[in-house]
């Protein structure tokens, strides 16, 4: 049951990006649904390969490639998944801080500490 909240939390944070950023564009809910799938498939699956691949970078730049890397992930889940659209790298940069503020905000209040919704 905590997943698919959690799934439904990061598909609301991906249809509230639009609202704050115009580079940014969701047309429907089962796009936002599709989208919070994949990038919680590319963040589960193939973040921890790039990570590693990308430490010594992520060493010299102090962590900050880190954000570099969240931007192309989430760039990357935009071309695949049809409905969603993000305009270039820094509109991807700008939305990915954005959605992860606003996916930990919406957890923060609709998840309790033990686990249950």
């Amino acid at each position: 049951m905590r997943l698919l909240l959690t799934w439904f939390i990061n598909a609301a944070a991906l249809l509230a990006l639009p609202f704050l950023m115009h580079s940014v564009q969701v047309t429907s809910i089962g796009a936002a649904l599709v989208a919070a799938l994949v990038l919680g498939l590319v963040n589960t699956l193939l973040r921890p390969v790039l990570v590693l691949l990308t430490l010594p970078v992520t060493v010299l730049s102090l962590g900050l490639f880190i954000l570099v890397l969240n931007a192309l992930l989430f760039w990357l889940v935009a071309e695949l998944v049809e409905g969603v659209h993000v305009a270039g790298f820094w509109s991807a940069m700008g939305a990915a801080i954005l959605y992860s503020v606003i996916s930990w905000a919406l957890s923060t209040l609709l998840l309790k500490q033990d686990g249950r919704p």
